[in-house]
């Protein structure tokens, strides 16, 4: 068995697609997926399983929203040791200071870190700092310039679809959570 955490893309927000968690989480467990917790309503599930295919588990979660919830969701799985070894490689200015956002930014297959930096572009250095590592993109702004930083408008890129963003508070709880 080996532990993953499923990012689901866009549930909750606004009172569009809306999930419970509670339902969401016997939703996986009634797929065979074990050890399933979830966290905050944004959409983030931890569960064990010994599927070892991404892709396959990806249209499971995928399939098992469609049928629980009449959702089209796009989701992306990440094994719990790969993001413990993906954090690692973050830079040391990402997660720290208070009055600044930090996001990790995951790609949903077949999204690529390279096309998502072809398609939003350089940072404006003098208001954002981005890294990655993976197919992990760690981004950065403080929150008085935010709105002038150009990686804030990834929601309106061309990309916006293909990707699901965590806070970097969020992404560390899980990891914590799975450990």
């Amino acid at each position: 068995m080996r532990q993953y955490i499923a990012f689901l893309r866009g549930i909750n927000i606004s009172g569009r697609n809306k999930i419970a968690m509670p339902l969401l989480k016997e939703a996986f467990e009634k797929k065979g997926f074990s050890e399933v917790s979830t966290y905050i309503n944004s959409g983030n599930v931890i569960f064990s399983s010994d599927n070892l295919e991404k892709i396959e588990l990806i249209k499971l979660c995928e399939a098992l929203i469609i049928d629980g919830f009449d959702l089209t969701i796009p989701v992306t799985i990440v094994a719990v040791d790969e993001l413990a070894e993906t954090l690692t490689h973050a830079p040391e200015w990402w997660g720290h200071e208070k009055e600044t956002i930090h996001y990790a930014i995951f790609m949903i297959p077949p999204m690529t870190a390279a096309e998502v930096f072809a398609a939003v572009g350089e940072i404006k250095p003098e208001y954002e700092q981005i890294a990655s590592h993976d197919e992990v993109i760690f981004w950065s702004a403080p929150r008085k310039t935010f709105n002038k930083a150009r990686w804030a408008k990834i929601a309106s890129s061309s990309v916006n679809n293909q990707v699901t963003i965590r806070n970097s508070n969020t992404v560390k709880k899980l990891l914590q959570m799975s450990q």
